[in-house]
């Protein structure tokens, strides 16, 4: 049975490219310009694919939290005092008077409500 693999749609056009340079349609240098990436890139993308198939082409970030996340009790905390005084605001409204009640922590954490004002 076929193997599933989800990627985007960078990656599958990445995945087409690098079969033609395994395949030797297309040379690795093309396949560098075509995809806007060093000839190193491809050779390791070839490696990868050849080693692992198209699981290779798929980023391996995939399902993995970002380091700049914040915290859960930060982001809850600026959620909570959007939705209490400014329930009635827009976003862009509600990152105005945010200033208001902010404990004078660092620009991005005062800028989690944007991202959760709405929700």
């Amino acid at each position: 049975m076929a193997e599933v693999v989800q990627m985007s749609l960078k990656e599958a056009d990445r995945y087409a490219v690098i079969l033609q340079v395994i395949e030797r349609t297309m040379a690795q240098s093309d396949a560098a310009l075509w995809l806007n990436i060093s000839v190193r890139q491809v050779k390791r993308l070839v490696r990868a694919i050849r080693q692992d198939g198209a699981q290779g082409a798929v980023s391996k970030r995939w399902g993995v939290p970002s380091n700049r996340r914040i915290s859960l009790s930060v982001r809850d905390r600026f959620v909570g005092l959007v939705r209490e005084h400014y329930a009635d605001f827009g976003p862009t409204l509600a990152c105005v008077g945010r200033d208001n009640h902010s404990d004078r922590s660092s620009t991005a954490t005062r800028a989690a409500p944007r991202h959760c004002a709405a929700g």
